[in-house]
């Protein structure tokens, strides 16, 4: 019952352990018994007391820990000297170890196992993605224009996934010059760039930001709506900062890749939520007016980044 997850290709290996966790959650009958932990910080002390803690009502106790870098995987071998039959542990490293490494002898020797996820390329890459569309509803048609224009990485492509699967969820129909567009291909770090920049007021940069995206060719309200999802992500990630819920809790719960999750939790700290709320409802004005003809897109989205 001591799983450790790592390779190159560290979102597949989160998916792993994200199933492996809920599977081990199904037997659980209180909160108590799950504890997820942010490896940053993390020593092989504070490793071992949550391995050796004994459940308080449930059959067992399961510990995730999230994301280790690889050059201090090592460091948290003394923690697994000991891991009693009550507890249920896996740990996701960002990075591939070989064979050697202490970690690993460790989770051998505790009776456990040690899995690679190597990156994806070419034809495994393009299968994957594939899987995953279809999971998410979404046609195939997509994955030909995401896996072209979308840097190849698994955890981008699945984000791009999402992204769709949520405007197809909106009623909008995914026609090709839609998919391009959302997709954003080479100017994501511009789409980064421009939600760093919104909250909790938009700075000078994002003016600039977002006109040169909708004057490369990407709709003014495409851009309108990659704003709105990181003004969603960041109200719901300040509901559960309002409950009480650590970052790590939060990356091991949400679906968005845990980078973003971490930008959107960084953002909701200095933004209320009365202020989103107000951003997003704005965002719907912006959207209704330029599809009745009422306001110009380009200028109407000049005026919403005044208005946010």
């Amino acid at each position: 019952m001591v799983v450790l997850l790592h390779g190159e290709e560290r979102h597949l290996a989160e998916i792993k352990a994200r199933g492996i966790v809920e599977d081990w959650r199904r037997e659980l009958v209180s909160d108590f018994g799950y504890e997820p932990m942010d490896a940053g910080g993390l020593t092989a002390g504070r490793l071992q007391d949550a391995i050796l803690q004994a459940p308080f009502l449930d059959p067992y106790r399961v510990v995730w820990v999230r994301g280790v870098a690889g050059a201090k995987a090592e460091g948290l071998a003394p923690a697994l000297v000991e891991v009693p039959p009550t507890t249920r542990l896996v740990i996701t490293v960002a990075g591939r170890l070989g064979p050697g490494n202490k970690l690993v002898k460790a989770v051998t020797a505790a009776g456990g196992r040690a899995e690679e996820s190597p990156r994806l390329k070419g034809r495994a890459l393009t299968d994957w993605v594939a899987r995953r569309a279809d999971e998410l509803g979404l046609p195939r048609t997509v994955v030909g224009p995401l896996t072209r224009v979308t840097h190849p990485d698994a955890g981008v492509m699945d984000s791009e996934l999402h992204k769709l699967a949520a405007y197809q969820a909106s009623g909008s129909k995914l026609t090709p010059e839609v998919v391009i567009e959302l997709l954003a291909g080479g100017r994501e770090d511009e789409i980064f760039k421009l939600t760093d920049n919104l909250l909790p007021h938009p700075t000078a940069q994002a003016w600039t930001v977002a006109r040169n995206l909708y004057r490369s060719g990407i709709q003014p309200t495409s851009v309108a709506y990659r704003m709105a999802r990181h003004l969603a992500l960041v109200l719901e990630v300040r509901a559960r900062q309002e409950r009480g819920e650590s970052l790590a809790f939060m990356q091991a719960e949400m679906s968005e890749h845990s980078f973003v999750v971490q930008k959107a939790y960084d953002a909701a700290k200095d933004v209320d939520s009365n202020r989103l709320e107000a951003g997003l409802r704005a965002i719907r004005d912006y959207e209704w007016e330029v599809k009745s003809g009422q306001v110009d897109a380009e200028l109407g989205l000049d005026v919403l980044l005044t208005r946010l």
